[in-house]
C-alpha cells in the first residue's frame, strides 16, 4: 500500500446562498424562508456523498439516484479542483474499497474524541414512510447494493467511509469545519447516519444540505398525500427549520478569492 497523502491545500472561498426557515412568532405555525450568504473557505469544507448506491431495492429510488449521480459528478469534480475535500459514504459497501488509498486515508486518520452531542429539538418528519417509502415496483432480482454508483468518480485525495467517527477524524486532521451533504435519502440516511446531518450537527459541525441533489423515500399514497417531489420538498423544509440550511449545487461550482 503506497503512502497515504492528504489533499494539497488551495486558497479560495465558496459563496453559498444558505436557505433556512425562521418562525417570526414563536408557538405559531408560521415559518418564513430566509437566505443568508456565507463564505466557506474551500480548505475548511468537505462535500459528503451519502448512500448514492449503484442500485436500490426500490426501482424508482434507484432510477432517481442515478439521475442525481450523473448531475452530481461534474459539481463534485469542480469543487474538488477548487480544494474542497470529497468524502464518499456508500454505507455497507466498504469491502468494495478496502484496498484503495481513499479507504485507507479514512482508516489511518488519527482518532479524535468527539464532543458530547447536544440535545436539539427533533420534531417528527412531515411525511409518512412507514411502508418503506417506495412509490414504484421493487427492483427485479435485487440482491443488495455493492458500491457507490459508477457515475460519480472517486479521485486521488478523496476519502471513502460509512463511519461517523472516521469522518470526524479526517475532518479534524485536515481542519474541516463545514460539511456539505448530498445524496439519499433525505428523510432517512441523509438525516440519520452517523456521518450525516443530525449526528454532525449535534457535535457542532456546520452542515449544509444540497437540496437539488437529494431525494426522499416517500410514497404519495401515504400522509400527507402529495406528489413524490412535494414530499421531498417538505422534508427539505423540515431540515431547514430544525437542523441546517440548504443550498443549490450551482453554488458549489464557483470559488472566489
Amino acid at each position: 500500500m503506497p503512502d497515504i497523502q492528504l489533499r494539497p491545500e488551495k486558497k479560495g472561498n465558496l459563496r453559498l446562498n444558505l436557505r433556512s426557515r425562521v418562525q417570526p412568532f414563536k408557538g405559531s405555525d408560521e415559518w418564513e424562508e430566509i437566505v443568508v450568504q456565507r463564505e466557506f473557505p474551500t480548505s475548511q469544507t468537505a462535500i459528503l456523498l451519502c448512500d448514492m448506491w449503484n442500485t436500490h431495492w426500490c426501482y424508482g429510488a434507484a432510477q432517481r439516484c442515478e439521475v442525481l449521480c450523473i448531475k452530481a459528478n461534474p459539481i463534485v469534480a469542480e469543487a474538488r479542483k477548487n480544494g474542497v475535500q470529497i468524502i464518499h459514504a456508500p454505507s455497507g459497501c466498504m469491502d468494495f474499497y478496502v484496498e484503495t488509498p481513499q479507504r485507507q486515508r479514512m482508516i489511518e486518520a488519527p482518532p479524535v474524541e468527539m464532543p458530547e452531542p447536544k440535545e436539539l429539538p427533533d420534531p417528527p418528519l412531515p411525511i409518512d414512510a412507514s411502508d418503506g417509502g417506495c412509490d414504484t415496483e421493487k427492483t427485479p432480482d435485487f440482491t443488495g447494493w455493492t458500491r457507490q454508483h459508477a457515475a460519480i468518480k472517486i479521485s486521488d485525495y478523496d476519502g471513502v467511509s460509512d463511519n461517523g467517527q472516521e469522518v470526524y477524524n479526517l475532518m479534524q486532521q485536515i481542519g474541516i469545519k463545514n460539511l456539505v451533504i448530498m445524496g439519499v435519502h433525505t428523510n432517512m440516511c441523509v438525516l440519520g447516519r452517523s456521518f450525516a446531518i443530525k449526528a454532525m450537527t449535534q457535535i457542532g459541525v456546520h452542515c449544509v444540505l444540497v437540496r437539488d441533489l437529494t431525494d426522499a423515500m416517500y410514497n404519495p399514497e401515504k400522509h400527507p398525500y402529495v406528489t413524490h417531489d412535494e414530499g421531498t420538498e417538505q422534508v427539505i423544509q423540515h431540515i431547514e427549520k430544525y437542523w441546517c440550511p440548504s443550498v443549490l449545487s450551482e453554488d458549489l461550482a464557483q470559488v472566489y478569492d
